[in-house]
């Protein structure tokens, strides 16, 4: 990685992108050279890789009638140049039928460029899980957690499984209000930058019982962490191993990524720090929409992808709207069509829609962790699917 073109950037604080507090062209700097704000381990290029098809379909011109979430206006027309401007985008990349429709970059980003992940690194971790239940590392989906991480025996998540934790619904307490100094979420943080091993599973294991396990779901970037941790007490390999076993070699990456760890040569922090050039992450959108087989074998147990990214319901009969670390479509023609998203904080993409057979990676620099794209993501990509002609 010491060639890499962005290297030499300068770039701001973990606490400036939880802050939202960078002007941008430092917040597209630091995005892109993530790796160099907490030690990480290397996920090598697939010795395969497998080049994108060129579609004899593309995008044609379009426009999307949206109204825009940051005021009080009714609906306007919004074209690709105003998403893309507007929403703060620094590359797409469109696949249909697992072939190339469309690719961009912009703010000096191109085809080498890492991006973080943020959170869609946790739709990442459950595919890991889902490949140690297929491989039998896992026995079942409802297996103790504390089977596969005995450090939390004794806390809240004794009598929570596999399951549980994949849902997010383990009953157990948690704020993930990324700007709240006193929030969880940023004593996760604290311990990250502590860069002692065992910090952050001390952060888990401290936390307070909000309810009965499988009752109560509670979005939870520490419970990524423990999904994780399973794996690794499963399958005794690191996450980015794992990863490159299963997923980036036989798949044909062509990038070399990278994976934040929680202390020097310690576990990957399974919730966000995954940075990958965003054709793999499009790959591993297609991987995932292809049912879950890579080089031929298959890697997820059968049904997993048609399931991850839908709607659970808990045990008490409640449907939310969050599947297995991935968000299910919330428009009308989404839901229709099961589409889902992996989404991380300053508009991280990645879109999957098996009906129209499309996958759209996005990489974005938005001012804010949440709550700055003024074009609705999905509604817009909805209009961008019927384009492809």
């Amino acid at each position: 990685m010491n060639s890499y073109r962005h290297g030499h950037e300068k770039i701001g604080t973990i606490e400036n992108i939880y802050n939202g507090d960078m002007f941008p062209e430092l917040a597209i700097s630091t995005f892109r050279n993530i790796e160099r704000l907490f030690p990480t381990r290397a996920i090598p290029a697939s010795t395969t890789p497998e080049p994108f098809e060129q579609s004899r379909q593309s995008l044609q011109p379009f426009k999307s009638r949206i109204k825009d979430t940051t005021t009080d206006k009714t609906a306007q027309y919004y074209d690709l140049y105003d998403y893309i401007a507007l929403n703060s985008v620094t590359g797409m990349v469109v696949l249909k039928e697992g072939r190339l429709v469309y690719e961009n970059y912009f703010h000096g980003n191109g085809p080498d460029t890492r991006w973080m992940s943020m959170s869609v690194a946790k739709a990442v971790t459950s595919t890991l899980v889902g490949a140690a239940i297929k491989d039998g590392h896992i026995k079942s989906i409802d297996d103790p957690t504390v089977k596969y991480v005995p450090e939390l025996k004794g806390s809240a998540y004794e009598g929570t499984t596999v399951r549980h934790i994949l849902g997010m619904n383990s009953g157990v307490k948690w704020d993930e209000t990324y700007t709240n100094s006193d929030s969880d979420r940023r004593a996760f943080l604290k311990a990250q930058l502590a860069q002692r091993p065992g910090a952050l599973l001390e952060v888990m294991k401290d936390l307070p019982a909000a309810g009965k396990p499988g009752h109560i779901h509670n979005y939870s970037t520490g419970e990524t962490t423990v999904a994780g941790e399973i794996v690794i007490g499963a399958t005794g390999k690191r996450l980015s191993d794992y990863l490159h076993e299963k997923i980036w070699e036989p798949y044909g990456m062509e990038g070399e990524a990278s994976w934040w760890l929680d202390s020097p040569d310690g576990n990957e922090i399974g919730g966000s720090g995954i940075s990958a050039v965003l054709r793999d992450y499009a790959r591993f959108g297609q991987f995932f929409m292809d049912g879950g087989e890579a080089g031929g074998q298959q890697v997820l147990p059968e049904g997993w992808t048609e399931t991850a990214g839908q709607p659970v319901t808990l045990e008490n009969g409640e449907m939310v709207d969050y599947g297995l670390m991935w968000w299910p479509a919330w428009t009308e023609k989404s839901k229709k069509n099961k589409a889902f998203q992996a989404i991380g904080i300053h508009g991280q993409v990645i879109h999957i829609d098996p009906a129209e057979k499309v996958v759209i990676a996005i990489s974005s620099a938005r001012p804010k962790p949440m709550g700055t794209q003024p074009i609705d993501d999905m509604l817009f990509l909805e209009d961008l699917m019927e384009s492809i002609r």
